[in-house]
This record gives structure tokens, C-alpha cells and sequence, in this order.
């Protein structure tokens, strides 16, 4: 049976991983690891079986515990978080979605990381074309209230060949198109977390589906799935 909660006992193997990140106590404490793992395993697969009423998920994956210090200044061996990403289902649906438990730093994400060069260029041109409809959902009450405002990396003036006084250059010069939303650990351990998790990604899908529509036809409106 899926977990459909996230425990206090959770949070507390994460805070004292946090205290004790190194190999020697976490080889001694592998075993309870499991047993946390798996449980917030399966209360991610449950998140994505909420996801499934109203979206198409190709796949879930829970990232691993152990860090990549080859070229971090950081040397702690371990993720003091349990992570987990849901992507969309097929190339007419852009876009994904992000989870993130940690004590005192839990959050939820949307949106696109790490869009590929051409991607970014045709969000860009859309937006030099016209960014009024863009405009209308992210600053729609009801969307604000969920998700805030639109976060990101931005280039400093503007991105090479943009004038950097267009009336959109605010839009245009983003390198990320992400909005998030925190929980305090009070909000993680209630009952109805995954609740607002679930309504949270379901109030972003006219944001995905206004920028699937953009990625997926030229400037013409013409798709280019054929």
C-alpha cells in the first residue's frame, strides 16, 4: 500500500544525516536509509498517481542519495534531501515537475530548468512577437496566489540579438522559465500535503500548455510535430 503522508521520522533521519554526513556513520545506518527511502518512494509514486487524473506522466524518478563531489567544493558524501521529478508524457507536452523534502527547506517545482538552446530561442521570439498572453497567466490572481512570480537565471541586458529596450526584455532575457512554492515542515507533515502538492501542479497547466503550444509551432502557428 502507497504512503500517502510524509513522516516526522522522515525528516528526522534527514536532519540527522545533515549532523553525521559521512560514509563511516551512514554504512552504520544504511539499513533505517532503506526503510526511509522506500517510504517516500512510495509516497512520490502516489504524488504521480495524483498527476495522472490530470496530466500525462511519463515517468518518475527519485534521485539518488549520494552526492557528485568530483567538482563541488562541497565534499559531504550525501544529499541531506529526498528529490524526485515527474516528466510529462510525449513531445506535445513540455514542461515538468519537481519535489523536494527537506527539513526546514521543502519545496515544490515547475517549469523549465534547463531549456536546449533552440527551445530558449523560441520561447525568446515568442515573447518578442507577443508576451500578452504569457502575461495573462502568470499574473492571473488565482496563479499568483499558488505559485508567486516567474523565477530564473536572466542574462545582465539582453540576450544576443534582442534589443535590450523592447517592451517584453523583462521576459526575454530569462534563461529559465521556473516558478516554485515552499512548505514549512508543519505543512509537510499534515495530512493533506499531498493535497496542495497535487492542486499546486494542477493550477500550472495553462503555463504548460500556453509554452507546450509555443515549442511545438513555428512563428507562423504552424506545428512542428508533422
Amino acid at each position: 500500500m502507497l504512503q500517502s503522508t510524509i513522516t516526522k521520522l522522515n525528516l528526522e533521519f534527514l536532519k540527522r544525516l545533515e549532523k553525521n554526513n559521512n560514509r563511516e556513520w551512514f554504512t552504520e545506518h544504511k539499513t533505517e536509509f532503506k526503510v526511509h527511502e522506500k517510504e517516500v518512494k512510495s509516497f512520490f509514486t502516489k504524488v504521480q498517481e495524483r498527476l495522472e487524473v490530470h496530466d500525462e506522466i511519463e515517468k518518475m524518478k527519485m534521485f539518488r542519495i549520494y552526492r557528485d563531489v568530483r567538482f563541488s567544493h562541497d565534499k559531504t558524501p550525501y544529499k541531506s534531501h529526498f528529490a524526485g521529478s515527474f516528466s510529462r508524457f510525449g513531445a506535445q507536452h513540455r514542461g515538468g515537475y519537481y519535489l523536494h523534502i527537506k527539513p526546514g527547506d521543502s519545496f515544490i517545482a515547475t517549469g523549465f530548468w534547463n531549456p536546449n538552446k533552440e527551445d530558449l530561442l523560441r520561447i525568446r521570439k515568442e515573447f518578442e512577437q507577443d508576451a500578452s498572453e504569457m502575461r495573462e497567466i502568470i499574473e492571473d490572481t488565482t496563479f499568483q496566489n499558488v505559485w508567486g512570480n516567474l523565477q530564473g537565471d536572466r542574462v545582465k541586458t539582453a540576450p544576443k540579438g534582442f534589443d535590450k529596450t523592447h517592451e517584453n526584455i523583462d521576459l526575454i532575457k530569462y534563461k529559465q522559465y521556473i516558478f516554485t512554492r515552499k512548505f514549512t515542515d508543519k505543512q509537510v507533515l499534515s495530512s493533506n500535503f499531498i493535497d496542495e502538492v497535487d492542486l499546486s501542479f494542477k493550477a500550472i497547466r495553462p503555463y504548460f500548455d500556453y509554452m507546450s503550444d509555443v515549442l511545438t509551432t513555428n512563428l507562423n502557428g504552424e506545428s512542428l510535430l508533422n
